[in-house]
């Protein structure tokens, strides 16, 4: 595939637009901002670049959006990277300020027919706004250092439509942003591995030894499989809340006071601090489901959590593993409101898979609101509570500088 002049494409935050426009005119203000911004930034420009400098190498105005643009070669490879505003879109179709409001509402699966009703230009603009925003890579925008990678996730495949079919979304998740997510037309190991590939493949771009410590899945498995042929060396830990889940369908509530302390007693076990006392509590649990219940299937999917507890006290072997599979049912939750609201997918699959992606994007640079910030000592966006940083307050500033060079690190 021919890459897009995008990946060659390195978004900056200038302080205002007319300091932009006096900086880009002086060659020498030109220079001096583009080093600061690499010493300041070193994760956005190729390594080369840092090596053996650069020289400016052309200048071109836009008429879309009056600007004057500048392109710089990397001395010992040739590249030539366009340095481009960050309140500028890529390929100046638009104003950063303007387009982030609009497509801030995508969160809540605001159409995009409404969207050109309230902001002007049509349905068919802002469409292409939104899926512009899957193109990059995934982990590279949104995780800017290696050491950032984290090496405990959970994934699951969500079930939704394409064109009245049924297709999966693969979904892998990590320190409350979605990290990896794509379409396959089947659940099948070889499927599961491919669309999971796309994640490792992403996150080996960042780091080629990249290779997680554990998984929290549910018990498919396929999925199990598919993650091990990426990560042999990886620990997948069974999702403790998926067999309670399982128990609590067996359990009626007109079972009463039953139901209450069967649930109790299971998750009970959960509680446990370490592998023998897990050990004991389950089995405790098994005792007690011989002795007290008699009602058949709810002591089958009881006797069937006990059974898988060397599945269950595998995170126990990493204590900072995930044992319940919340966070990416959460996250696989918004994924659900906004495939509702647009009535799942129409069209290609790979265009269906774009717009996944730009969901993704939009959940871990997106600004959290102002009650949301004062219940918790947090950062002003996933982004920011996974690095440490954000380049700029304006969500979608803070992609386009993040995405610079389709993601790519150094």
């Amino acid at each position: 595939m021919k890459p897009s002049r995008a990946s060659n494409a390195i978004a900056l935050p200038f302080e205002s637009q007319d300091q932009y426009r006096q900086i880009v005119k002086d060659r020498f203000a030109f220079r001096s901002f583009v080093e600061l911004s690499a010493t300041r930034f070193p994760e956005l420009f190729p390594c080369e670049f840092h090596k053996s400098g650069f020289t400016l190498h052309q200048i071109r105005h836009s008429s879309k959006l009056d600007l004057l643009l500048r392109r710089i070669k990397v001395k010992s490879t040739g590249q030539i990277l366009q340095i481009r505003p960050s309140f500028a879109m890529p390929y100046m179709t638009g104003q950063t300020e303007f387009v982030s409001k609009a497509l801030y509402l995508r969160l809540w699966g605001v159409s995009f027919d409404a969207l050109a009703y309230v902001f002007g230009r049509d349905a068919k603009y802002w469409e292409r706004q939104w899926i512009a925003l899957g193109r990059p890579s995934l982990v590279g925008s949104s995780i800017k250092r290696p050491e950032k990678l984290p090496m405990h996730i959970v994934a699951d495949e969500k079930h939704t439509r394409l064109g009245g079919k049924t297709v999966y979304a693969p979904t892998t998740v990590a320190a409350g942003c979605i990290i990896g997510v794509t379409v396959t037309e089947s659940a099948s190991e070889e499927a599961l591995t491919e669309a999971y590939g796309e994640f490792a493949q992403e996150a080996k771009a960042l780091d080629p030894s990249y290779s997680p410590e554990s998984i929290c899945l549910d018990g498919w498995s396929a999925t199990q499989n598919a993650w091990k042929r990426l990560f042999p060396s990886i620990t997948i830990v069974l999702c403790f809340l998926h067999s309670v889940l399982k128990v609590a369908d067996s359990c009626l509530k007109r079972f009463g006071s039953l139901r209450k302390e069967v649930l109790d007693r299971a998750w009970n076990v959960y509680k446990a601090t370490n592998k023998g006392e897990f050990s004991q509590r389950i089995r405790r649990f098994r005792e007690w489901t011989q002795q007290s219940i008699k009602v058949g299937k709810l002591k089958a999917a009881i006797l069937k959590l006990c059974n898988k507890r060397d599945q269950f006290s595998k995170s126990f072997d990493h204590p900072n593993a995930k044992r319940t599979s919340n966070m990416v049912d959460r996250l696989m939750n918004y994924q659900d409101r906004l495939l509702y609201a647009q009535r799942y997918f129409h069209g290609k699959i790979e265009t269906a898979r774009l717009g996944l992606r730009a969901q993704a994007i939009l959940w871990n640079f997106h600004n959290y609101g102002e009650r949301q910030r004062r219940k918790k000592e947090c950062g002003i966006s996933p982004f920011e509570d996974l690095n440490g940083f954000v380049y700029s307050e304006n969500w979608l500033e803070n992609f386009l500088i993040a995405s610079s060079r389709g993601g790519k690190q150094m």
